[in-house]
């Protein structure tokens, strides 16, 4: 129980610090935070706010995230109601907790129907309960391992102690920043001469930006500007995911449920199938494409034909080498009794772009379904972590194989076979596909290569690589299997870029292949050896090859990359 806590108190606090709370900060400073100052001043409020306010927000929002998380969906469900209503409900309250900020006279008459309660406020002044109550019904966290295992729980009903320590801690820590920052804002507003002055312009301020909150949330602002901003804690978020320890602990919290206990019987990467459980549901998908008209595929329908579930991401190297043996399966046993179904779950904020995951779905040649999975609500429900990953299904609904990371081609396409025969001993199938496995042997070559501060790996450097603008020198010498930079650089979490003039990146490699995601619009320039090709880049991020497949082996690149272009990462081939 302590480690539940422990671990939700630690997913909580990795997501209170992540770009998904900027919505909600403008709010808590100012009603949480500076509204609780004793300030004073001509124009002041009619009666003393509570130091207890930033305490009471911030346990109003524990409490209702708390709440309509863990059963709010559940309850709807009895009553019949749709699953968003209390959302609008907090949207409308925040409205008009906003306009009775800005309008004192309505304010009153919002509180006349607590006129029976001592402390009558409903949020504009005094303890701030109810509107932590508000914000908790409005308040969308970014999703990871933790607030995934929290809503698996909730949505099947599966709720326990462990899923209530669970709950409560991950909200705990998502409030903490919250609460610290209330605090600052309360202290910043008493020493402040201008919040003393003008606290009705505080209130009105306060009021403000609660009604363009609510209007943002409506249209899904907040979502476009997380879009925009590199999740800076996702690399914390896949270390938690990732850990063992944590990954016991979770299945308690409700990542293992009924619908996918049983995805444990099977031996990733068996070479007979195997008897795993029903098929877990495809679930939380924000968008499918190439269906009619975008319309979901439920798996339920498909009983009769041999399902393959790929998960994916456009711009993962090794997704990139998997997928024309998918690609190639669907073609060839379509006919005969083959589903696949492409699940897209981002590794990078760019990769949730529906249309960036659109040019990448055309660029790879993919026609099957694919489901844009950006909440990771499917990855979870398989209990996934791995790109790629896949699973296949027999004609029955039921699991028999599941496969991780690249390779073992040879044996996927076999055990297809077989369920096809299995489904339909009449069927006539094709020649295997017999693509060549192109998976480099483990350790023959350069390792991934992140150029993103927060996962940034062998950078040979003398420089700090911190989040900042830094001019760099290229070392006399370098080893083997690193990168080093030249030039000015931005450097930011997810990717680099240069800072006014072009910039230069070298590379020592090991491999046959060398790739760069590349985002932007401009020409790089790449020396390698005595030759020295020109890349056209544009458009959204995308990898390019660098270095043309070839013999295996060792080299150096020298890459001079003009203002007007991120780079992401080196994978190599």
């Amino acid at each position: 129980m302590l480690a539940l806590a422990l671990i939700g108190l630690a997913g909580g606090l990795i997501t209170g610090i992540s770009p998904c709370i900027l919505p909600v900060l403008p709010v808590i400073l100012l009603s949480g935070g500076v509204q609780s100052a004793r300030v004073g001043g001509d124009d002041g409020p009619d009666r003393p706010p509570s130091r207890w306010r930033p305490y009471l927000v911030i346990a109003g929002l524990v409490v209702s995230f708390s709440v309509i998380t863990l059963v709010g969906s559940l309850v709807l469900g009895l009553l019949g109601l749709p699953q968003d209503v209390l959302r609008w409900a907090g949207l409308i309250v925040l409205v008009l907790i906003g306009i009775g900020l800005i309008v004192p006279r309505f304010e009153d008459l919002l509180e006349k129907p607590f006129a029976w309660i001592p402390r009558r406020s409903v949020g504009t002044e005094g303890n701030g309960f109810v509107l932590g109550l508000v914000l908790g019904t409005v308040y969308v966290p970014c999703a990871g391992p933790v607030l995934a295992a929290i809503t698996v729980a909730g949505s099947t009903g599966r709720i326990g102690t462990e899923t209530v320590v669970l709950t409560v801690a991950f909200a705990i820590g998502a409030a903490t920043p919250l609460l610290v920052f209330a605090l600052a804002g309360r202290r910043v507003a008493e020493r402040v001469a201008a919040f003393r002055r003008h606290q009705r312009g505080v209130r009105i301020a306060g009021g403000v930006v609660m009604i363009a909150l609510a209007v943002g949330l409506v249209f899904d602002l907040p979502g476009a500007l997380q879009r925009l901003l590199p999740d800076y804690t996702d690399p914390l978020q896949r270390q938690l995911a990732q850990s063992e320890e944590v990954s016991r602990a979770l299945d308690l919290g409700g990542l293992v449920t009924d619908e996918n206990r049983r995805l444990s019987n099977c031996t990733p990467g068996a070479a007979e199938l195997e008897s795993c459980g029903p098929a877990p549901s495809i679930r939380g998908i924000e968008q499918w494409f190439n269906t009619p008209d975008g319309a979901p595929v439920e798996l339920d329908e498909l009983r009769g034909r041999v399902v393959l579930v790929d998960f994916w991401a456009y711009s993962c190297i090794n997704c990139q080498r998997s997928i024309p043996h998918v690609a190639a399966w669907d073609d060839a046993y379509r006919d005969a009794g083959l589903t696949v179904i492409g699940v897209h779950s981002p590794e990078y904020a760019f990769e949730k772009e529906p249309r960036n995951v659109e040019a990448g779905i055309a660029s790879f040649g993919i026609a099957y379904p694919v489901a844009l999975d950006n909440s990771l609500a499917t990855w979870t429900n398989y209990r996934n972590r791995y790109w790629p990953a896949h699973y296949l299904i027999d004609a029955r609904g039921t699991v028999r194989h599941i496969a991780f990371g690249e390779g073992g081609y040879d044996t996927t396409e076999r055990l297809i076979r077989e369920l096809l025969v299995d489904a339909d001993p009449a069927a006539e199938l094709p020649q295997p596909t017999d693509l060549v496995d192109t998976t480099p042997s483990l350790g023959s070559i350069t390792p991934e290569t992140y150029l993103g501060t927060t996962k940034q790996v062998n950078f040979a450097g003398a420089e700090p690589y911190r989040r900042s603008t830094v001019d760099f020198s290229l070392p006399t010498s370098q080893p083997a299997d690193t990168f080093a930079l030249g030039g000015r650089w931005t450097l930011g979490t997810q990717s680099i870029r240069p800072a006014g003039g072009a910039a230069t990146i070298r590379l020592e490699y090991t491999a046959s292949e060398v790739r760069l995601v590349l985002g932007g619009d401009g020409t790089i320039v790449v020396r390698d050896g005595d030759r020295e090709r020109r890349i056209d880049v544009a458009g959204v991020p995308r990898s390019y090859a660098v270095h043309p497949a070839g013999e295996p082996g060792r080299g150096a690149l020298t890459i001079e990359v003009p203002a007007g272009i991120d780079a992401y990462s080196f994978t190599f081939g």
